[in-house]
């Protein structure tokens, strides 16, 4: 039988390690775990590795140890451990206490005079040892029966040093590192050494004369004046350093070697589920489940969820006659990106406890039309509530059928949305093992069995959350009901005249050549101006235009270097255009064609759940941010059109909407007056700001003022505003106290809001959406920053969205209810856009405008500017 295997852990070091080697990292509570995560990764590794016999860890405490006793400026100028860490420290020592590992540490000792403690005391009972540390000084321990393991490269490497490989590498003893160290001092310790004597001196020193002592017994035999003048000027000091150096084995602690023996029958119920918590799905695997430990929520230890299977005309009408009160639904689909192919392939049920699987491919080849007839049905019965994961899919799907779904009662995927608006995708089986600590496994089949089975535990979680974080007003009236108003602008599409598409295309073929011929003349040869390396050449090179940034492959030619180029050269701005051009005409020209569909429409994808701040976005094709600088790019909205001759483009758009929330958040008397006297706030603030009368106001100082107004609004500073506008950073700085002077109820919202994030880690809007910002307590500046600028402005331009998401639903609402033709065809931030019925104008201009003005009873008016016009681009 080998020989017993002690594992030491230095906590503070390793926790340090990898708190800099692995990138931020939170949970949804807004903790950091980066931390965490990487110690206990290693500490799971190397259990596995070594399989010890007994584990420990030893911390480092806040008091003063006997070295900082006898050298008062000891460890002295060490930065404070950065919030985010020290935060983790706490929940390390309950990973440890679960997995059953004993923790020392003791007052006026470190955390390395313990590890030598317990490594000597091991030693000496013939253990072998295994030090885990991140920390050099720990070498001066190895023995032939101690290893010290130095992770590096983070927590990914690491190197093992008995005595052997310390004499090979280092050309010392392990006891002759300290005297090393005693030498060159050690500045992370704050420990002197010898002025002038660095690592690669110390080394040969100690090499030749084997300890400091001898050192300094020949001083006359040792090269160099400087060196000899400072070793015998510092004498004292350098013994005194190596004293501070010595790690000691002798801390007066008692050591029951049974408490700390390895233990395999370690809590693991409880350490599954705090991984849970802080969202350590990976490790979750790395954890050995005993096949007793019954107290374990694992797809292992649950028996698989039954089901019936459903995969005919009459099945499908007994299971429909069946259900009569609630029911938990998803399903997968074929075809997702393709409106007129899309269809469902299956649908999972969850009824009165029983899961059902029903094959609708099969049901319908038998006869579709009957199946529709009999699942409409329950699809249209109010009174039978239904509760699913990501209803728009099954909305548009089933619209498709000429069914109308009622009665939603609950949407988990949008839900965990809005619990956690932070992630980037709402996986159903994610959420499950996040919420329900249950693991999906299985054959493909059996996975979505597990999923419909999970939906009603599913349900009562998330709805708990929702109630916890008074989101039912935001759920419940805003982001349900939205759903099935964006289903049904997608079905409704947004019609294009191809014709015209192709005639913009060759409009932008002829600006695209003139535009590179006139590239090319300027430059005075033909290259790909596509091409960062040759455009670079031209730019820097034959042009000599000043270097503002390289790259591992030569010059840089991004947009931020082109624009602080633009005064130096017209080719600039024509490179600038030119790229415009051609991203416009891949996206929008070309790309457009690809997803026109048979019905002549495209049918862009509205999605609810992608954005931090709460607004809608748009893929295949993203409609909203087709960009405008360029009249071309503008000519784009020119070949969407209305439905047909009877119909025309609506335009509704809020005006100033983030500004108007930002006076009715902020209670600003001044900007509250100047939106109920309808005045022109970029004026009214242009003349408060630069202190004229309102008649005096320029086109110049009118758009630095819009500049500072929204600029407010962004949480922006003085240096960006300097750069935007072209102006000093005094000027800037000036405009912003001059604008917060005028209004300073803006300036103590934007000090409170701050100070309420870095309190919660989180900001809401005016219905309680909520928006994570753990950025807001970062100790690096720049990230700091960032959260600063994300408190200010997530309210202002959250609480916009939940205004015309409600919007949305209360126009789309008394369409449908007035029974009117005219249609919500899309949305781009702050603006509708409807197709509507020449016969029905007055009648939705009046329904549109009087919904979207009176959605919200805000301290200020909402104001709606409505345009029609026989394009897109007209309407607009």
């Amino acid at each position: 039988m080998g020989r017993e295997r002690l594992l030491i852990l230095d906590g503070n070091s390793l926790m340090n390690r990898a708190f800099y080697a692995l990138p931020p990292l939170t949970n949804s509570e807004g903790l950091h775990t980066n931390a965490l995560y990487g110690f206990t990764n290693m500490l799971l590794k190397m259990k596995e590795e070594i399989v010890p016999d007994y584990i420990v860890c030893t911390f480092d405490r806040k008091a003063p140890t006997f070295r900082h006793e006898e050298y008062k400026d000891y460890k002295a100028g060490r930065k404070k451990m950065p919030d985010e860490l020290s935060e983790q420290f706490p929940v390390l020592k309950d990973i440890l206490n679960l997995l059953a590992i004993d923790i020392f540490e003791i007052d006026g000792f470190e955390a390395d005079d313990l590890i030598g403690t317990l490594a000597k005391f091991a030693e000496k009972k013939e253990i072998e040892v295994y030090i885990v540390t991140g920390d050099r000084d720990a070498l001066q321990l190895a023995s032939d029966n101690i290893k010290v393991v130095i992770n590096k490269k983070g927590m990914t490497e690491k190197e093992i040093y008995d005595k052997e490989r310390m004499t090979q590498e280092f050309g010392v003893t392990p006891t002759q590192f300290i005297d090393v160290k005693g030498l060159m001092g050690d500045s992370s310790d704050n420990i002197p050494g010898v002025p002038g004597i660095g690592e690669k001196t110390a080394f040969k020193l100690i090499k030749e004369y084997g300890s400091i002592e001898n050192v300094l017994l020949n001083i006359d035999n040792i090269s160099g004046n400087k060196i000899k003048e400072n070793l015998r000027e510092y004498s004292e000091q350098a013994i005194f350093s190596k004293k501070l150096a010595t790690i000691i084995t002798e801390v007066p602690i008692e050591i029951d070697l049974d408490s700390i023996k390895s233990k395999e029958n370690f809590d693991k119920a409880a350490l599954r589920q705090l991984f849970y918590k802080l969202e350590f799905r990976t490790l979750l695997d790395k954890l050995t489940i005993d096949a007793e430990d019954k107290s374990i929520s694992n797809s292992e230890e649950k028996e698989k969820a039954k089901y019936i299977e459903i995969r005919s005309l009459d099945g499908l009408k007994t299971f429909c006659e069946d259900i009569k009160t609630e029911i938990y639904l998803i399903y997968n689909v074929i075809n997702a990106n393709v409106f007129s192919k899309c269809e469902f392939e299956k649908l999972y049920i969850n009824s009165n406890g029983k899961n059902y699987s029903l094959n609708m491919q099969d049901i319908f080849i038998e006869n579709k039309d009957k199946a529709v007839e009999i699942i409409k049905g329950i699809f249209e019965n109010e009174n039978i509530l239904k509760i699913g994961h990501d209803f728009k899919l099954a909305y548009l799907i089933l619209a498709k059928y000429g069914i109308n779904i009622k009665g939603v009662k609950f949407d988990t995927k949008i839900a965990a949305y809005l619990i956690d608006s932070s992630k980037s995708d709402y996986d159903l089986v994610d959420l499950i093992v996040k919420y329900l600590h249950f693991e999906v496994s299985g054959e493909e089949e059996q996975i979505e069995i597990e999923k419909i089975d999970c939906m009603p535990n599913l349900y009562k979680a998330l709805k708990e959350k929702i109630e916890e974080f008074n989101m039912e007003e935001l759920l419940y009236e805003v982001e349900l009901p939205l759903t099935k108003a964006i289903a049904y602008m997608e079905v409704e599409g947004f019609k294009v005249d191809k014709d015209k598409l192709n005639e913009l295309g060759e409009k932008f073929k002829i600006e695209i050549d003139r535009t590179q011929n006139e590239i090319y003349d300027l430059s005075g040869e033909n290259f790909n101006i596509s091409s960062p390396k040759q455009l670079g050449k031209v730019l820097f090179e034959k042009l000599d235009l000043p270097v503002i940034k390289k790259t591992k492959t030569g010059y840089s030619t991004n947009a931020e270097v082109l624009e602080e180029l633009i005064d130096k050269h017209q080719i600039i701005e024509k490179i600038i255009y030119y790229r415009q051009l051609t991203k416009l005409y891949s996206t929008y020209i070309e790309g457009l064609k690809a997803v026109i569909d048979v019905d002549g429409k495209i049918h862009s994808s509205f999605n609810q759940t992608v954005t931090t701040t709460g607004r809608l976005s748009s893929t295949e094709p993203n409609l909203q941010n087709i960009p405008i600088k360029y009249e071309l790019g503008r000519e784009i909205r020119k070949v969407f059109v209305p439905n047909n001759e009877e119909c025309i483009i609506l335009s509704a758009d809020y005006s100033q909407i983030e500004l108007r929330v930002l006076a009715h958040i902020a209670s600003d008397e001044n900007l509250i007056d100047a939106f109920v006297n309808h005045s022109d706030i970029h004026t009214k603030t242009a003349a408060e700001v630069f202190k004229v009368p309102i008649e005096e106001v320029t086109k110049l100082m009118r758009s630095r003022a819009k500049a500072v107004n929204f600029g407010i609004v962004y949480g922006i500073g003085e240096f960006s505003l300097a750069k935007d506008l072209k102006i000093t950073k005094k000027e800037a700085k000036e405009y912003i106290e001059a604008y917060f002077d005028r209004y300073p109820m803006v300036k103590k919202y934007m000090e409170d809001i701050v100070k309420e994030a870095e309190k919660n880690t989180f900001v809401t809007t005016i219905l309680n959406r909520r928006r994570y910002i753990p950025e807001i307590n970062a100790s690096n500046k720049i990230l700091k920053a960032l959260g600063v600028r994300l408190a200010m402005n997530t309210p202002i331009q959250g609480s916009a969205a939940d205004i015309i998401k409600k919007a949305m639903v209360n126009v789309h609402k008394v369409l449908k209810e007035q029974k009117l033709k005219s249609t919500l065809i899309l949305q781009v931030h702050d603006e509708l856009i409807l197709n509507v019925y020449k016969d029905e104008q007055v009648q939705v201009e009046e329904i549109v405008k009087r919904e979207m003005e009176q959605v919200f009873n805000l301290l200020v008016p909402l104001e709606v500017d409505i345009n029609i016009g026989n394009t897109w681009y007209e309407a607009k």
